[in-house]
């Protein structure tokens, strides 16, 4: 699809009212209903610590959600975030809204003082953020993943301040992603 100059997104903080609309978004977004399944559960359970919208003329075209991740061994004063997922309607792809969800949710990850966020994404896609790989950094996942694990330092000086196998919450792994 080409980019349509006629979209203008507004990005917002998810509401109860968008709920559905969320629902639907990661759904058409992915192949399965996982994502959004997964969404729907860490939110039942008060992990969706940043959940924002892409709203175009009224419609819910966009979602990204920022939960809770913790490291082994356990550090005290952790303070990281995963992002997953990031989901746009497939019309409204690249159109430069998930770049827009994602600028805008690591904006607000900061103001509340996360230090880091991580992310199992595409390696070609994420170090526009500046997110690197996470090995550089002595960070382990539990997938397994290695170029395609990155993390952001969004608070100066954090990354040299931890190490070791970075976990996403439980719900992670009760949802087949």
């Amino acid at each position: 699809m080409t980019k349509d100059p006629e979209i203008q997104v507004t990005i917002r903080e998810e509401t109860s009212g968008d709920i559905a609309a969320v629902y639907r978004v990661n759904e058409q977004a992915f192949d399965t209903k996982s994502e959004a399944e997964l969404v729907d559960l860490l939110r039942a359970r008060g992990k969706a610590v940043v959940s924002l919208v892409a709203e175009n003329d009224g419609e819910i075209v966009g979602h990204i959600l920022f939960s809770p991740v913790s490291i082994e061994p356990p550090r005290a004063n952790w303070n990281a975030l995963g992002l997953a997922p990031v989901a746009v309607l497939p019309d409204y792809q690249m159109q430069g809204i998930g770049k827009a969800l994602v600028n805008k949710g690591l904006e607000r990850c900061r103001d509340l003082g996360v230090e880091l966020v991580f992310v199992l994404g595409h390696p070609a896609y994420y170090p526009k953020f500046s997110f690197q790989k996470a090995s550089l950094y002595s960070f382990a996942n539990e997938y397994q993943a290695d170029e395609a694990f990155m993390v952001i330092e969004l608070q100066a000086g954090a990354l040299p301040q931890y190490s070791g196998l970075v976990k996403y919450a439980p719900e992670f792994s009760e949802i087949d992603v």
